[in-house]
């Protein structure tokens, strides 16, 4: 029987350090983002974001390297779930000008239950100068934002609900769940004071969306994450 050294092992492949990988190609990178994990970097925070740890991924660590990804879209930094990025200013445009018909479902924990199981929450949305976005009866001032949404489940104090995002605004969901009485369990800008989670339970859980060069239609979908599913089992 051979034995392989340590020399003739295969490298192990490089893997973005805290990412699961759901998908790559020469063209996109489909990832799954975790909770707390800015997308892009800010003035405070250039390294500790998604496109950075993507970056490095494709260098291979080698900071000369001309490889790199673009972002496509992006999520609140304490929402989790599945991010596409692209791996060319081509791919990136395409899958941006096509943005509207990428079907895009996130999963929500949200106190209380809902009077209507199924409807959509359509309001015109507004940010302020402290950077909270609120519902605005000025049409000139907000921009009309459509939630659709159907709950799943529901506990003595919880409902899961499954979110169509119609139009993607900032705060989007957590606004409009909020302003409803029923704010997303673990946020701290918009919840009710009530902490009985230590991440906000808002998930980016599915994505549907063509290939920007073979036409192909792709789908993702990462299931009801962990800390869902044990939230709702609390009594």
């Amino acid at each position: 029987m051979d034995h392989l050294t340590k020399k003739d092992r295969p490298a192990k492949k490089r893997h973005p350090k805290g990412l699961t990988i759901l998908h790559e190609d020469k063209d996109i990178v489909v990832i799954v983002k975790p909770a707390g994990l800015l997308t892009i970097g800010t003035n405070h925070d250039k390294t500790r974001t998604v496109h950075y740890l993507l970056n490095d991924y494709v260098r291979k660590g080698n900071p000369k390297s001309r490889n790199r990804v673009y972002v496509v879209h992006r999520l609140d930094q304490d929402t989790s779930g599945i991010l596409i990025f692209a791996k060319s200013e081509q791919a990136k445009q395409f899958l941006q000008e096509h943005w509207q018909e990428t079907d895009k479902h996130y999963l929500a924990i949200v106190h209380g239950h809902l009077t209507l199981k199924e409807g959509t929450i359509s309001t015109y949305l507004t940010e302020n100068s402290a950077k909270k976005v609120y519902s605005n009866q000025d049409t000139a001032k907000g921009k009309l934002s459509h939630t659709a949404y159907k709950v799943l489940q529901e506990t003595k104090r919880f409902s899961l609900v499954d979110i169509h995002l119609l139009t993607g605004r900032k705060h989007q969901i957590r606004v409009h769940f909020a302003e409803k009485g029923h704010p997303v369990t673990g946020d701290k800008k918009y919840g009710n004071g009530e902490f009985v989670s230590k991440r906000l339970t808002l998930h980016a859980r599915s994505i549907s969306f063509t290939h920007p060069f073979n036409g192909r239609k792709m789908t993702f979908d990462t299931g009801i994450p962990e800390e869902f599913v044990r939230l709702l089992a609390k009594k």
